[in-house]
């Protein structure tokens, strides 16, 4: 351990799958999470951060740990088509969907490709450079974890015969300390439970092993995951969720003499990663079947190879979908024709030129933007634009100043989605209150969903304590650089 810098405060983010601002607030202010309150009041807390797109666990995560859009760290989606392989990618997005692309081969995309494949090896993660600047770090519960560590991995017999690995074990390059459900335990002992991910306690009970036995490490990630499934059926406004995950932090608090010197031992963060739309409860209105809508088209079947004939892929993320068009005879714009018919789908995207063109369901006009033109936005970033800005909810002022309403950092996280892979595709984003669907994707009627620009699932709290430095910008692409800074600050 010599070699390793360890710094004065270390630095613990607890990732809460789901948390939105409005719940937590109620959770607090009704005295259901005493220790979640502990920490914003005794800290910084802001709203409103900007998430990544689609809004998607495993494209959240790579924006947090990478710096980057999708662009760049290339995970476009839990759900995508790999168009250099012919090959669609599922990482886990619903039994019956999941059950027909293959169960071995999504087991193999979510806990191997994922970061030893896919994540691109042009960026680098929060892990691999503060293992530069001789760091140790930490991953418990994260399927997005590279670093630059050999770690084993255990395949339990039970599952073995869900996975492609031929033996028992594999190795992958991750943190130097690192837990992954069954896959990968801390404590020998323990039983994860969840389809072998751990729940909410055993990330809990994981993390406070480390604090116990005094080998927490610079930096600590640790993801709550439970939350999410409760929405889904719920509804945003699960309070009951929030409570189970906060009596774990408070037993974690309460390793240390008391709450305020947890805060002068270590720098506490909670986030949540994606926010939640309220779904409608009729399946006619609310549910957008993407097969309905381009039904003359040949659309390939995710339980069997792509075929020559087939013309379209589609591949849904919950309330955004990429629309795969693989016959060359056949124009986006006539596609995007047909989706335009629908008027519950808010926003159609495609690459055009050098820019994005976006066309939409229910409003008139287009829109067409490249990046480094005249409008300036809040990140400091440069537009061209022409068109109607009201398809994506932006206002430009006198100054040429670009102001984002109901699409949060909406220019560069759409032009994130549509370069985060090869290939003629379209972006789809689904209206609040309706998801779309495609063969044997799951939907959430009367509960609530994910994966859209809309800032209903786009803007997240983040409670910062034990420090008094905050990120440059309320965005989670900026989170890498300010815990970059904050570790190194705490050295």
């Amino acid at each position: 351990m010599d070699q390793h810098v360890k710094p004065r405060k270390p630095v613990i983010l607890l990732n809460i799958d789901s948390l939105m601002p409005e719940p937590l607030e109620v959770a607090v202010q009704t005295g259901k999470a005493p220790a979640l309150k502990f920490l914003m009041e005794n800290g910084s807390y802001i709203s409103n951060v900007v998430s990544s797109f689609p809004t998607m666990s495993v494209t959240i995560d790579s924006s947090l740990l990478t710096g980057t859009y999708a662009d760049q760290h290339q995970i476009p989606g839990l759900n995508w088509f790999d168009d250099s392989k012919k090959e669609i990618i599922n990482y886990g997005t619903g039994f019956r969907e999941t059950n027909k692309s293959g169960l071995k081969k999504t087991v193999h995309n979510m806990l191997y490709r994922l970061n030893n494949e896919h994540l691109s090896s042009h960026v680098r993660t929060l892990y691999e450079e503060l293992a530069d600047r001789g760091i140790q770090s930490a991953s418990i519960n994260s399927f997005v974890y590279r670093g630059n560590t050999p770690q084993k991995l255990q395949v339990p017999g039970l599952l073995r015969g869900f996975t492609r690995f031929k033996d028992d074990q594999w190795t992958a390059e991750a943190t130097s300390i690192f837990s992954l459900g069954v896959f990968s335990k801390l404590r020998k002992r323990s039983v994860a439970t969840q389809i072998a991910a751990g729940n909410y306690k055993y990330t809990a009970r994981e993390l406070r092993h480390l604090i116990r036995r005094n080998k927490l490490p610079g930096f600590t990630f640790c993801i709550f995951q439970d939350l999410d499934f409760r929405i889904h059926f719920k509804g945003p406004m699960d309070i009951k969720g929030i409570a189970k995950i906060d009596r774990q932090i408070q037993k974690t608090l309460n390793l240390y003499p008391s709450w305020e010197e947890a805060l002068n031992r270590n720098v506490w963060m909670v986030m949540g990663d994606n926010g939640h739309a309220p779904m409608g409860s009729r399946y006619r209105d609310f549910v957008i079947d993407l097969r309905k809508i381009l039904k003359k088209y040949r659309i390939a079947r995710i339980q069997r190879p792509i075929r020559k004939k087939d013309q379209i892929v589609l591949s849904v993320n919950q309330r955004m979908a990429y629309v795969y068009i693989l016959d060359d005879t056949l124009p986006l714009l006539t596609v995007a024709g047909q989706l335009m018919k629908d008027s519950r789908i808010d926003i159609i995207a495609w690459k055009s030129g050098d820019g994005i063109r976006i066309e939409s369901g229910m409003r008139e006009g287009s829109l067409h933007y490249s990046p480094g033109g005249e409008y300036s936005d809040m990140y400091q970033q440069t537009w061209h634009m022409r068109g109607n800005p009201e398809l994506l909810d932006v206002t430009l002022s006198s100054d040429n100043k670009i102001a984002y309403g109901d699409y949060p950092d909406g220019l560069a996280r759409i032009y994130g989605a549509l370069h985060s892979q090869p290939g003629r595709f379209i972006v789809v984003n689904a209206k609040p209150g309706c998801e779309f669907k495609a063969q044997s994707t799951p939907f959430h009627l009367g509960g609530a969903a994910h994966g859209s620009l809309h800032k209903q699932e786009t803007l997240v709290p983040l409670v910062i304590a034990g420090t008094a430095i905050k990120p440059q910008y309320p965005r989670l692409v900026d989170m890498k650089s300010f815990l970059l800074d904050l570790l190194d600050r705490c050295k």
